[in-house]
């Protein structure tokens, strides 16, 4: 098909990545800008780890190409994907593979250590949640130095998720 973009909304743990990715797909449903919405964490959600792919990275990629195939012979051409990591220039190829060379729109979302614990402690409720506060801490520090410099970067703190939504959008030049 060609001439695929796929937006990536990267960012720590309890930066709200999942509910800007829901809430920019309403966005465009409301703009009736054609989209799909890809949540990245679901495609590689397997106990234990395939032995030849321990990072699961071969079977994310093989579940994003097979549903982003679905998508495109529905006429998709763009994708919203959210995942911490995907905005990490490392990542890119899992997305030049699976959708066959697409344009890559990079948002970093932030979150003050603060506001991302607030927000993890409000929604963990299971036996991960020290787990979580660590990696998060961690992923903050290596997303912001690590980036492509292109990444647009939207802080989430003390912001309406309907705003935050707004400034993605815009950056993708979609509607």
């Amino acid at each position: 098909m060609g001439n695929s973009e796929v937006l990536l909304i990267g960012g720590r743990s309890g930066v709200g990545k999942s509910s800007v990715g829901w809430e920019v797909a309403a966005l465009l449903r409301a703009a009736d800008v054609g989209h799909a919405l890809i949540e990245g964490d679901l495609l590689d959600a397997v106990h234990p780890a395939p032995p030849d792919d321990p990072h699961r990275s071969g079977i994310t990629g093989r579940n994003l190409a097979a549903i982003w195939a679905n998508y495109r012979d529905l006429g998709c051409r763009r994708l919203v994907y959210t995942n911490t990591a995907s905005v990490l220039g490392s990542e890119e190829s899992l997305f030049t593979e699976a959708l066959d060379g697409p344009r890559v729109i990079r948002v970093l979302l932030t979150a003050t250590d603060a506001t991302a614990e607030e927000r993890l402690r409000g929604r963990e409720r299971g036996s991960e949640l020290e787990q979580q506060l660590r990696r998060s801490r961690l992923m903050a520090r290596h997303l912001d130095e690590h980036v492509p410099p292109d990444t647009h970067r939207v802080a989430t703190d003390a912001r309406a998720l309907t705003d935050i939504a707004k400034e993605v959008v815009a950056v993708t030049g979609w509607r």
